[in-house]
Order: C-alpha cells, then structure tokens, then sequence
C-alpha cells in the first residue's frame, strides 16, 4: 500500500523528511477496523513528532492524526461498526497513522462521518472536535446549555484548528459569552464567522481589552497557543475560582503559584490520553464523536477546512507541514486521495 513517512526525524528542508513509501497491508484483530484512508488532514502534533521521534533502527514512522475513509475490515472483537460504514476519527500517537492508503484504528476511538461533508471537509474536524470537547467539558467541566450564573470563556488564539471549533462548540451547546483572540483582519473574520461574540487583540494586552467589554466574568480560559507569553494577564484576568486550560507545551516554566490567590485550578488537555493509556472510558470518543457528526449534519457546526493541498504524497504533506509552523495558518489544511 502507498504511504508517507520518514526514516530519520529533523526539519523539514531536509530531503527525506517525508517519504513515499510502499508499505504491507496491515489485518486487523482485536477491535481494530481496518480503514481505507480517503481524505487526512495535517495539525501541528504531525510536525512536533516528525522534529523529535525518531523511528526504531531499520523502520519507518507513518504520520497523520486525522482521517476519514472507509472500513473494509473488522477485528474479530469490533462490534460497532461493519465493513461499508464511512468513518471519521484521530487515530492513536502510538500507532503508525493515516498517512496510508490503509490504517489500523481501536472501534472505541471512531465515529461515523457525518453524512453532510465531502471527506476532505469532515477531516478537518476529528482531532480538534475531541480536543475541544475535552477541554470544555472533560477539563473545564463547563455546563452543558445554560446553567448557573452567568460566565465567559476566553479563547487564546482562536483561529487556529482547535480554536475554530472550539468556539463552535462552546456557542452551540454553553450559554457561556464567548471571546476568541486573533491579530489579523483574516483571522478576526473567522473567529466571528466561528461564533465568538467577541474577537480581541491576543498581540496587546489582554487583561485592559477584556475589562473594556461589558461581558460576564471570565470564569473560563483556554490558551491554547504560547501560553507562556499570555500567562500573567490569563491569571489577572481570570475571575476568582476560575479554570484555565491549556493545550500547548509552553516555552518557558509557567509559576503555578501564581494561580494560589485567587484559587484557580490549572488543567491539560491531550486527546491522545484515553488511547494511549487504554483507559475504562476510551469509548467516550466515540461517542463523543457521533455528536459532533449529528451537530455537523443538524447545520449546527461547519467544517474548519481553509486549505486543500491535493493528494495525499511526500510533496504536499511537507507543504503542509511547512505551513503549520509558519505558525500564520487559519482552520485546518486537509488532503484527499493517493
């Protein structure tokens, strides 16, 4: 089967930093399906993993964390889906990924592709819909419609992929006042288009812009980008008892102690968790799954694609990884067929 990976992590100029390769067709057992990858779509965990992983001595590493496409097989244990049924999932880091024509992936971690998207539309949404379902609700435990007093949540750099549906989420199904960052007359134009009842500066500061807003406190906060930059401003702005939330792997050391006076509470959010760790509540993802596919075909949340590079190769994929950490990228950018 045709694939994309690499022999030997390191940048991206590099020549063999993403390889065609043909590879043997996996079969799977357990509650494995085995899906033929229609459409993969490129996030920064994909560059991160390609810098720094290196394959074992004589293997290679196949990328990708999002992917739609077909089951052809089922494990002898897999009892969610049948052969035929479109899916749509984000895969497992300690997996080999969906950057192959075919792809190994748990039932327990896959939804059904919402019937309404083109499979190069729907990719763009499995790992940043669990990433922030999870954040919200798992992490945040933010209140599902309205419930309680009324509260905001602060979106840091929220054009990009997480970002985008995140602030789609937390519009359809809180009744939190949603303020989203972005620096560009581009990027603020999306974050509205998401849903944000708000779009502030994330490149001034933080903490006058949000006072200046008549808005609810903000008891919620997800940085999701260089948080290291926006920490002090995050604490000051944060409402006393408030959550912040974050997804990124700061730069610098961020002083939890700062956090004590106003008993805020501090979480990380990682959606490979549950598979990585084959925890009692991995299905959640699937279900999880299924309802932003419902929410998808309701008309109640729209693709995050901005991007569509073409075939899934060696050549297009490091364009997009290129892309991602030029770090100016708005939603998600997606590739489809081999």
């Amino acid at each position: 089967m045709k694939a994309v990976g690499y022999r030997n992590n390191g940048a991206i100029h590099r020549d063999d930093a993403l390889l065609d390769l043909e590879l043997p067709r996996p079969t799977p057992t357990g509650r494995d399906l085995l899906v033929e990858v229609q459409a993969v779509s490129v996030n920064p965990v994909d560059t991160k993993v390609r810098k720094a992983a290196a394959p074992e001595a004589g293997q290679v590493r196949v990328l990708g964390f999002d992917a739609v496409g077909i089951v052809r097989e089922t494990g002898p244990d897999a009892s969610l889906f049948k052969v035929g049924d479109a899916v749509w999932y984000a895969g497992a880091i300690d997996r080999p990924g969906s950057n192959s024509e075919f792809q190994l992936v748990d039932e327990r971690i896959v939804g059904l592709k919402p019937k309404s998207l083109a499979p190069a539309d729907a990719v763009a949404l499995p790992l940043t819909a669990i990433t922030a379902w999870e954040l919200l609700f798992d992490r945040l435990q933010i209140p599902r419609r309205d419930s309680g007093a009324p509260a905001s949540l602060l979106v840091v750099g929220a054009a990009g992929g997480v970002g985008s549906i995140l602030v789609q989420l937390a519009r359809q199904l809180t009744g939190l006042t949603v303020i989203g960052t972005a620096s560009r007359p581009e990027s603020r134009d999306w974050v509205k288009q998401m849903g944000a009842h708000h779009v502030i500066d994330h490149r001034q500061p933080l903490a006058a812009q949000i006072a200046a807003l008549d808005i609810p406190p903000v008891m919620y906060v997800a940085s999701l980008t260089h948080t290291e930059q926006h920490y002090a401003q995050i604490v000051e702005l944060l409402a006393p008892q408030g959550k912040l939330a974050l997804i990124d792997d700061p730069a610098e050391i961020i002083d939890i102690r700062l956090l004590k006076r106003k008993s805020i509470s501090l979480h990380w959010e990682l959606m490979f968790t549950r598979s990585l760790f084959q925890t009692t509540d991995m299905i959640a993802q699937h279900a999880l799954l299924n309802e932003v596919s419902a929410l998808v075909d309701q008309g109640r949340i729209r693709s995050t694609a901005q991007q569509h590079l073409g075939a899934i190769n060696a050549t297009n994929l490091k364009q997009a990884h290129r892309m991602i950490e030029s770090a100016s990228s708005i939603g998600k950018i997606v590739l489809a067929g081999f």
